[in-house]
């Protein structure tokens, strides 16, 4: 199925494929043209209403019974597309606010926090988003319905979940002037207890990204 006929008037506007696909198109379109940094000073609020949006879509698919591919085994799709560009720029537009602190299993106990990315956690999230978006445009609807809900529960639920706690607790901090405690300087690939995370945590006031962020301070 080409661009042309994505949403062809043959398909049901209502249908709960088309309207899924539309919210997963509209974020990855939203977020690429925020990499671009032209905004730059409303880049935080908007990756919180476009990440907020998106898990609407990945609550609808967790909701739903299990979706079960036309095929037994997925069709190759061919090289996945590069996201290297649009992870270095949400990594520069982001920065020094990137690096955030994120427990993966809210339910396995006397879990250490580790360091994640902001900038990682969109680049990945399009990935997942983009593989499924292949099969729906190429007219195996129920293949990207299938591939959408298994990521939303293997990887870009919980991913986009953490991001958007972080995107939120970034505006709340800046919204209810109380400083904000980033992770300067620390590298997402070192395996890092709490007491060391919050050891080398460093202090970045209100003052100093709310205004680069787009984010106003409570008067």
């Amino acid at each position: 199925m080409s661009d042309a006929n994505l949403h062809a008037r043959s398909q049901d506007p209502d249908s709960f494929a088309v309207q899924i696909a539309d919210q997963i198109e509209s974020f990855i379109v939203a977020v690429t043209e925020v990499a671009k940094g032209d905004e730059p000073d409303s880049a935080v609020p908007f990756l919180l209403l476009e990440v907020s949006q998106l898990l609407l879509a990945g609550g609808r698919l967790g909701a739903h019974e299990d979706i079960v591919p036309d095929e037994r085994y997925e069709p190759d799709l061919g090289p996945e597309p590069d996201v290297d560009e649009l992870r270095e720029r949400f990594a520069l537009l982001l920065d020094p606010v990137d690096v955030y602190s994120e427990v993966f299993d809210p339910y396995e106990p006397r879990k250490a926090p580790v360091p994640c990315r902001i900038s990682d956690d969109l680049a990945d999230v399009v990935t997942d988003l983009r593989h499924g978006m292949a099969h729906y445009r190429a007219g195996r609807t129920t293949e990207a319905l299938w591939w959408w809900q298994f990521s939303y529960f293997s990887n870009w639920g919980s991913t986009a979940s953490a991001c958007l706690r972080a995107l939120q607790a970034l505006v709340a901090h800046v919204r209810l002037d109380q400083p904000l405690q980033a992770l300067d300087g620390l590298d997402t690939d070192e395996d890092l207890t709490e007491d060391v995370l919050a050891e080398e945590a460093g202090r970045v006031m209100a003052e100093e990204i709310a205004g680069p962020l787009g984010i106003r301070r409570k008067v």
